[in-house]
C-alpha cells in the first residue's frame, strides 16, 4: 500500500509539473529540438530493465505500449500550433489539465486492478512502457504538425 500511495503521489506531482512546463513553453517559440528531446531524455529510464525485477514479458510490452498509444490520442488532439510573428508556438489547451489528471486517474484505476496480480517491479516496467509509448507517439504527432506549419513559413501562400 505504501508503494501505491507513493507512486501515485509522485505521478500527481509529475502531472502538476507538466502543466507548469507546458504553460511556460507556450510563451516561447516551439522547435524540433524542444519536441524530440523529452522522449530521448525519458528513454534513459529503459535502463531499469537491466534489473530482473522490472522485466516484463513480450505480451506485457505490447499491451503497455498499445495503451500508451491509445492514451496519446487525447494529447495529440489537444496539441495545436499556430504561427505568430514568423514563429511557431504551441497553443496552450484548456483541456490539457483535465486530460493529464484524467489519465492519472485511469492509471491509478489500472494500478489498483492489476496491482494484486503482478509484482510492483513488473507494474513499474509496464507503466514506464505505457508512458514511453504515450510520449513517443504524442511527440511524433507534434513533430508532424510542426513540420507541416514550418513548410507554410518557408512557402507562404500567395
Amino acid at each position: 500500500m505504501f508503494w501505491l500511495a507513493t507512486s501515485t503521489t509522485v505521478a500527481a506531482l509529475m502531472a502538476v509539473t507538466m502543466i507548469f512546463i507546458r504553460l511556460k513553453a507556450s510563451k516561447k517559440p516551439a522547435s524540433v529540438k524542444k519536441i524530440i528531446l523529452p522522449p530521448l531524455f525519458m528513454s534513459t529510464g529503459a535502463l531499469m530493465f537491466l534489473f530482473p525485477v522490472f522485466r516484463v514479458n513480450l505480451l506485457q510490452v505490447f499491451e503497455a505500449v498499445l495503451v500508451g498509444i491509445i492514451f496519446s490520442v487525447f494529447l495529440i488532439k489537444t496539441s495545436k500550433f499556430e504561427i505568430k510573428d514568423r514563429y511557431i508556438y504551441l497553443i496552450p489547451s484548456k483541456s490539457f489539465i483535465f486530460i493529464l489528471f484524467g489519465l492519472l486517474l485511469v492509471r491509478i484505476m489500472i494500478k489498483l486492478s492489476i496491482g494484486a496480480t503482478i509484482s510492483f517491479g513488473e507494474m513499474s516496467g509496464m507503466f514506464f512502457l505505457l508512458a514511453f509509448g504515450m510520449i513517443v507517439s504524442w511527440r511524433l504527432a507534434m513533430l508532424y504538425k510542426f513540420k507541416k506549419l514550418e513548410k507554410k513559413l518557408e512557402y507562404p501562400e500567395p
